[in-house]
């Protein structure tokens, strides 16, 4: 049997991502196959495809499929599998480029997760992995009714999720977007001031939305000037949970910062996440439980797969909503 997949031969651009005809996997002992519905897109795997390493992640060996997680249907079983698992809609992380921009990917059956009922493939997809992490931010920041919010990057797939999560527990959200279209998704999500962080003054825009409150948290995924400009926001023993750099720098920040007035700040995923209680299986089964309550419900674009050039290049120039998703 013969499928396709976005196969990669070099490191470089998006273009660099071929859509082609390739033997379908065959699942091992223990494994799965999964007819692939819908495949989760990183900037990781931006990272990765041009041939940076991606953290813990090591560069790959090429030829390679890119992919971290998948949603689908199992349609074939591997050796020493339960039959039970014939048929079902399943998602599940795979790993750094481990297969999954493709019509049918290998999964450990000790990976999978059936997805909610009710729930869609995109949405599971996005869950698994851009959920669970966003958990593990939230479990840092450890968010109150009382609390007042600041969440950069709003309108992307962790933003859109950390906006929903601030809400539920009655915070007050002021959210950074940029441009109208971004500006549009985030209200709808139910944040009480949203701004365009590329209007010149977005800063004291803020600080109008904000009005007599004080900021008690900052969600920074941006860091570099933006991020420092959001920084000098947070009132006294306010805190900044870190959870990427997008800007390309991180978050430069001195001990003479925090003293100043009484602030935290913390790094929110990395080692800390692998070493709590439960590991990322847990996150991810929370992650999924948010989604069938409805507690959680992510911001999804989706590209076909065979355009996987197409969604890289407009993950990396800011041009999509929410989490990014190749579908079959």
């Amino acid at each position: 049997m013969t499928s396709h997949a976005i196969r990669q031969y070099e490191f470089g651009s998006a273009e660099v991502l071929k859509f082609e005809e390739t033997p379908a996997p065959v699942p091992g002992p223990g494994q799965v196959r999964i007819a692939v519905a819908a495949s989760g897109v990183h900037l990781l795997d931006t990272k990765i495809r041009a041939g940076e390493a991606g953290g813990p992640f090591p560069v790959p060996a090429l030829p390679m499929t890119p992919g971290r997680e998948v949603a689908g249907v199992v349609d074939v079983l591997g050796a020493d599998v339960d039959q039970a698992w014939l048929g079902r809609r399943v998602v599940a992380h795979l790993g750094a480029a481990s297969g999954g921009y493709a019509e049918r990917a290998v999964a450990n059956v000790s990976s999978l997760h059936e997805i909610p009922e009710g729930a869609g493939f995109e949405a599971a997809v996005a869950m698994i992995g851009t959920g669970r992490t966003t958990l593990a931010v939230l479990e840092v920041a450890a968010l109150r009714a009382d609390d007042v919010v600041l969440v950069s990057a709003a309108a992307g797939g962790m933003g859109a999720l950390l906006v929903q999560a601030a809400r539920n527990v009655g915070a007050f959200v002021v959210a950074l977007a940029g441009g109208p279209e971004k500006v549009e998704a985030v209200r709808g999500l139910g944040a009480d001031v949203v701004v365009d962080y590329r209007v010149d003054g977005w800063s004291e825009q803020v600080r109008q939305g904000l009005g007599d409150r004080e900021l008690t948290v900052y969600f920074d995924s941006v860091g570099g000037k933006p991020g420092r400009e959001a920084f000098d926001l947070l009132g006294v023993g306010g805190r900044v949970v870190m959870f990427g750099y997008s800007s390309g720098e991180s978050l430069a920040l001195s001990a003479e910062d925090l003293w100043a007035r009484s602030l935290t700040a913390t790094v929110a995923i990395g080692p800390r996440v692998l070493r709590q209680p439960g590991g990322l299986r847990r996150l991810e089964t929370e992650s999924l439980a948010a989604l069938a309550k409805g507690q959680l419900v992510p911001l999804t674009q989706a590209f076909p797969l065979a355009e996987a050039a197409r969604a890289h290049n407009a993950l990396e120039t800011r041009g999509t909503v929410g989490k990014v998703v190749l579908v079959s």
